[in-house]
């Protein structure tokens, strides 16, 4: 984008140059004589030859070699040695300074048009990583909730279990006094749970085993106290 920048920049800079030497060629085609005729010529080939660099950086070909012939041309008017001799070369050259104009106004809208649809690739572009910055910030958003929610989980689970081993603990502490009363030989022992593989399951898992190891100590209980003989 930078190249073709410079490349408009150039077209511009040549542009004025060219004009310069086109008012200069038409000047000298008017003049009614050959002092003038000669004295307008030198102007615009020094305008052209002013011209000649910027045309070459600028990459408009034709109006490159349209200036180039013109130059050649306007070579010949300060030899020649009557005024129709000179304006012979002037017309030509005026008429290639008006096609030098012409092709490079050409050149001038195609660099621009090149430019306007780089900056728009550009901006395509852009969008196009704003767009995926915002998807990787979306992810990494939606990642922390389910960090967030993974940890909330695990603090419930380890919540309710706690609950439970502490309503167990009470439980069977309450039986085995009762049991102690009527002279049982019998104790309600608490099943050694492994917390690990509760944490694996879901909290309806774990109020599922709870549940079920709370009917069968309440069944041994139940089993012991009726074994008592008062």
């Amino acid at each position: 984008m930078c190249l073709k920048f410079q490349g408009q920049t150039k077209c511009s800079e040549a542009n004025s140059e060219i004009n310069y030497a086109y008012s200069n060629v038409k000047h000298s085609y008017e003049a009614n004589n050959i002092s003038h005729l000669k004295e307008y010529a030198f102007k615009s080939l020094e305008a052209f030859k002013r011209a000649e660099a910027k045309l070459k950086e600028c990459g408009c070909e034709v109006s490159f070699n349209h200036a180039f012939d013109a130059m050649e041309l306007l070579e010949k008017v300060d030899p020649a040695e009557s005024y129709e001799d000179g304006r012979f070369f002037v017309k030509r050259a005026r008429d290639l300074a008006k096609e030098c104009i012409i092709e490079l106004d050409k050149c001038t809208a195609e660099n621009q048009e090149d430019n306007s649809l780089l900056l728009l690739q550009d901006a395509q572009k852009e969008l196009e990583q704003q767009q995926l910055l915002l998807k990787q910030r979306e992810k990494e958003i939606q990642l922390k909730m389910a960090e967030q929610k993974e940890k909330e989980l695990i603090l419930r689970k380890e919540e309710l279990i706690g609950q439970y081993n502490n309503a167990i603990s009470s439980n069977v502490k309450s039986f085995n006094t009762i049991l102690k009363i009527h002279n049982s030989k019998e104790e309600v022992v608490i099943p050694s749970d492994n917390t690990d593989d509760l944490m694996d399951k879901s909290l309806e898992e774990i109020k599922s085993h709870y549940l079920q190891s709370l009917k069968g100590l309440t069944n041994t209980y139940l089993s012991y106290l009726n074994n008592c003989e008062n």
